[in-house]
């Protein structure tokens, strides 16, 4: 037991990291894959704290405060979607595997859902700021593109795009159901070896450009504008064209300060002092996870040289397996 809880607090020092370095990083460049690729990681880390915890629920919402408390400290400045999306996979995972058999099945019902959640949290989030102009919009240029080809198809463009992109994230979710249930394969076949690090120095911590994201955002806007500006303008009549594309500016404007100067740092200000309560209690725990940080750095890149023999697919599933367990079971000289 001692050495099952010393395993989950390395899971959760390492669902940390993730969240709040890579997670982090991707949030300020505003990537579109962040969904994919760090919710990804986070179903496996999560799927791997239900597999050593006996108290499935108890062990993953206790992990879920740790992480969340570090990412509020590490990375400030992920929206407070980012906070939601985490939460909802902790806690349907903590529900999936507390109720239901531990098997493949539960994996990829766990990637799908989480996955879907994701692209829809997006979609909503496209058309709270730009109406239902946006969709609008995006229909006009599939009719225009449609009577260039002479092909029309009875399914407006929106409805066709929105079906392709949540089958893409549904059956990114169930690959990557598929391929957590590989990786837990080869950890746990996995013999546990006594992996020894030298102590090192902790790096100086770094935050994040504010002024860089924000203009960020910015840009985002001006140019998902533009694009939908144009449609009404050149392809949507010219009164009705003018009057739509000044109404969609002064609205998304309105929207996105809003949601970014009122709504986000109100709900950031909720979500941080729910958090400020749990921290002394969990502050113990928060420092071991974050003394962690700078030995799984160098275990990553020690592990992705010693996998440098295997190429394409391979490499990178057994990069991930053994990575995992070098950081999970790896241990300080003084140890």
């Amino acid at each position: 037991m001692k050495n099952n809880k010393s395993i989950i607090d390395k899971l959760t020092a390492l669902w940390a990291l993730n969240e709040s370095g890579l997670g982090g990083f991707l949030h300020v460049f505003n990537s579109p894959f962040t969904g994919l690729i760090v919710g990804g990681i986070a179903i496996l880390l999560i799927s791997l704290i239900a597999f050593y915890a006996e108290k499935k629920w108890q062990a993953i919402l206790k992990a879920l405060i740790i992480v969340l408390i570090i990412k509020m400290a590490v990375s400030p400045y992920s929206p407070f979607t980012a906070y939601i999306s985490v939460s909802f996979q902790a806690i349907f995972g903590a529900f999936l595997f507390s109720n239901f058999s531990w098997k493949g099945i539960t994996l990829i019902v766990l990637g799908m859902v989480t996955f879907l959640q994701s692209a829809l949290q997006k979609l909503l989030k496209l058309t709270i700021i730009y109406g239902t102009e946006f969709w609008e919009a995006i229909n006009i240029y599939g009719a225009w593109i449609q009577q260039k080809m002479n092909y029309i198809i009875e399914s407006s463009t929106t409805s066709v795009i929105v079906t392709i992109y949540l089958l893409i994230y549904g059956i990114c979710g169930l690959l990557t159901g598929l391929f957590i249930k590989s990786i837990m394969q080869i950890i746990s076949k996995k013999k546990e070896t006594d992996f020894y690090l030298e102590p090192i120095k902790q790096p100086a911590k770094t935050k994040p450009s504010k002024g860089k994201m924000k203009a960020k955002i910015v840009w985002v806007w001006l140019i998902t504008v533009a694009i939908i500006v144009l449609a009404f303008t050149f392809f949507g009549g010219t009164l009705i064209g003018w009057q739509k594309a000044i109404y969609l500016i002064l609205r998304s404007f309105l929207i996105l300060m809003l949601w970014y100067l009122v709504l986000g740092p109100f709900v950031l200000r909720l979500i941080r002092k729910y958090l400020q309560k749990k921290e002394s209690k969990y502050q113990e725990d928060i420092a071991n996870a974050m003394d962690l940080f700078p030995y799984f750095r160098q275990i990553i890149l020690f592990t992705w040289k010693e996998t440098k023999g295997l190429k394409g697919y391979t490499r990178f599933k057994y990069f991930m397996a053994n990575s995992i367990s070098n950081c999970i079971h790896f241990k300080m000289p003084s140890e």
